[in-house]
């Protein structure tokens, strides 16, 4: 196959068809609508705490405001077309929305990958060099190596882009459930299996890279708090690390699941291949802000200083 040759006409506008199986599309829709408005808040309600309390303007916290910020575009990309299938009924999506939330979706779900390695990097530090870790990690390259992370994720999707936009889609049909870089490409009218060589490239690095990087920092963090002289001491670095292990949990075996199942030879069908889709694009951004709110204590105590205060402004009656 020659992408460059376009041998069809190019479509101005595609059509979801991935819910049309379901009996109960109204439903999900609000489920969907749900999980999305949650996560705004969540994300929305972590970003604001950090931004103005300045006690918590410091690289861990900065690496939070982060991944919500991601979470926020990442699950956007996704929960809002499928919101507007599912319960507006607006099945139809111009090429160039289509691709253009396409392009955002996977940058967000890069950076999310390249954040949380980000995180593991910062509790290592916190944990196996304690008196240095102000002196290494400090704000300024905290946000020098989020700016790389984004830069990274931008320029690893070009690639992908490039393929997209020289492939020849002249049928105005998606069977997914949202626009990602599989839903369009499976929608073209050509042979679609010479453009997954690249994604596959970049689904090893993601999972054969990131992850192991991840568990091996977390072995390193794993020795120190062994040494560490006393119980509370152990606890205390074992509840910093909570959070972030859920996170990376929640990114990691979805992706996971998808690649063993596919390499013992378990084909999934569309019904299967949607669901796994809408969980893995809806849930870790759920979780996340969920979790370090709940669990982070400098968030959690701000969040309830905000909320004592409001409480006494309300008048009683």
């Amino acid at each position: 196959m020659n992408p460059g040759n376009d041998t069809g006409v190019r479509v101005q506008q595609f059509t979801i068809i991935g819910f049309d199986h379901l009996s109960h599309q109204k439903l999900l829709g609000c489920l969907i609508l749900i999980s999305y408005s949650l996560t705004l808040l969540g994300s929305g309600t972590n970003i604001c705490l950090i931004l103005t309390e300045r006690r918590l303007h410091r690289p861990m916290y900065i690496l939070i405001c982060n991944l919500a910020l991601v979470d926020i575009m990442f699950t956007t990309c996704a929960s809002t077309t499928m919101i507007s299938v599912t319960l507006a009924e607006i099945k139809t999506i111009s090429y160039y929305s289509c691709f253009s939330r396409m392009y955002a979706f996977h940058v967000g779900d890069i950076t999310t990958c390249l954040a949380l390695s980000l995180m593991a990097v910062d509790r290592l530090v916190a944990i196996s060099l304690p008196l240095r870790y102000h002196s290494i990690l400090t704000n300024s390259r905290i946000f020098m190596l989020i700016a790389l992370t984004w830069l990274i994720a931008i320029c690893v999707m070009i690639p992908l882009g490039l393929i997209i936009v020289n492939l020849p889609h002249c049928q105005p049909i998606i069977r997914y459930v949202y626009c990602d870089y599989p839903a369009m490409v499976r929608a073209a009218c050509a042979d679609p299996e010479p453009s997954f060589g690249t994604p596959a490239i970049i689904g090893v690095w993601v999972l054969c890279g990131q992850l192991p990087f991840v568990f091996l920092t977390y072995v390193k963090i794993a020795h120190t708090v062994l040494k560490l002289p006393n119980k509370e001491s152990q606890r205390q670095m074992i509840e910093t690390c909570t959070s972030h292990v859920i996170a990376v949990a929640c990114y990691f075996v979805p992706k996971v699941v998808s690649m063993l199942l596919t390499r013992i030879g378990v084909k999934l069908n569309l019904t299967e291949r949607n669901s796994v889709v809408i969980v893995s694009s809806t849930v870790p951004s759920l979780l996340n802000p969920i979790v370090y709110c709940l669990r982070t204590k400098e968030i959690r105590m701000q969040l309830l200083k905000i909320l004592s205060k409001f409480n006494n402004i309300l008048p009683v009656k």
